[in-house]
């Protein structure tokens, strides 16, 4: 097959669709070597360049002429002549969109769509932004041949808000980097433990400081648990303008010492953190996914999330759940999986098993088995 992929987070995004676009396209190639693969990007961050191994059977596809100079443009609508030229047989929208025009052309049309978030908290999104994510998500849902769904609760949002057939979707899960299968030595872990500065016990969490996520929720649960005199907070995330709440409350309850706000980290050095914490820990409100509690599974950490949303999908029986409003019930499943060994065992070995399910040796196939399908064979 020939198959092009919307590649453009895959070369810039640090965070979740740019994470979902390595894996599809580094698996889909390790697993299907007897593919091409057209990787579609207006251009490449440096630190992702290495992503996939020089192989003859990927081909970098950028903008060319005029396009150089409106590679934004080439990308939603100036693909047509390329996606004939390369005799594609599938192009794969991996992160909400499809190219404008595509239906000129004789590739078959697949998209992912992670989550509809914006229509469920409009209020977290500018209008703007609102506008636009309503016009690529509606107009690839319309366009396309297949919907990928990477949970069942995307899938009932499609339904739900763009009164998409239920055939037309297919559910498909996707893995975290499988740099957190593998455990750390004791020697990266005390090298990365003193670069940062972490403390000997500490909660994590990881995730872009946005009130989605719910930070300032878990500080208050924590403080309001036992636990303020023997574990700290590390957070993760890039910050938002909703960091400025954290750091109030941080300041206004004197504990600048305890909660511990990081800057960028090395996507190689993200998994020594994880294993270091006693508990992961993301209270967030709703996700499409949560590739965060699959990190934190993959990395023997006992992991602490929210009820609804999709949150069950990714941690199964493995891990603990509070209502993402309930202070008192976040609280008390802190305290559980901080320091209850017996429950604390029982969830690592039973995250390490839960994570399994998601490898990609089960989700791969089932990706380019829609391809197959799509063309027929």
């Amino acid at each position: 097959m020939q198959i092009g992929f919307d590649a453009k987070r895959a070369f810039t995004n640090t965070s979740g669709l740019g994470n979902y676009s390595r894996f599809v396209i580094a698996a889909l190639q390790k697993q299907f070597p007897q593919n091409n693969y057209f990787l579609y990007t207006t251009r490449q961050a440096e630190i992702f360049q290495q992503f996939l191994p020089p192989v003859p059977q990927v081909q970098l596809v950028k903008p060319t002429g005029l396009y150089r100079l409106l590679p934004d443009v080439w990308r939603l609508g100036g693909l047509v002549n390329s996606i004939e030229k390369f005799e594609l047989d599938i192009f794969h929208g991996l992160s909400n969109e499809l190219p404008f025009f595509f239906k000129k052309t004789k590739a078959r049309r697949v998209v992912t769509i992670h989550d509809l978030i914006y229509l469920r908290f409009p209020e977290l999104y500018k209008p703007h932004d609102r506008v636009i994510y309503n016009a690529k998500f509606r107009s690839a849902c319309q366009s396309a041949d297949k919907i990928i769904a990477i949970s069942r609760q995307t899938q009932a949002d499609l339904m739900q808000f763009y009164n998409i057939a239920p055939e037309k979707i297919e559910v498909i899960y996707q893995d975290c980097n499988p740099i957190f299968h593998q455990r750390a030595t004791a020697a990266v872990l005390q090298t990365v433990k003193e670069k940062y500065r972490l403390p000997d016990k500490f909660l994590l969490s990881v995730g872009t400081l946005e009130r989605r996520k719910n930070h300032l929720h878990f500080l208050k649960a924590w403080l309001q648990s036992s636990l303020t005199d023997t574990h700290d907070i590390v957070l993760i995330g890039k910050k938002l303008p909703y960091t400025a709440q954290i750091e109030n409350f941080i300041q206004e309850n004197n504990l600048t010492g305890k909660v511990h706000i990081l800057p960028y980290i090395p996507f190689q050095e993200l998994p020594a953190i994880y294993q270091l914490a006693q508990v992961f820990v993301y209270p967030s409100l709703f996700e499409g996914f949560g590739i965060p509690i699959l990190e934190g599974m993959n990395s023997g950490v006992p992991v602490v999330t929210s009820t609804g949303s999709c949150f069950t999908e990714a941690g199964g029986e493995a891990a603990l759940y509070a209502e993402p409003n309930d202070l008192a019930q976040l609280a008390n499943q802190l305290v559980v999986a901080s320091t209850d060994q017996a429950v604390r065992n029982r969830m690592i070995e039973a995250g390490y098993d839960q994570a399994k399910k998601f490898r990609a040796e089960h989700t791969i196939p089932q990706i380019n088995q829609v391809y197959e399908t799509l063309l027929g064979r």
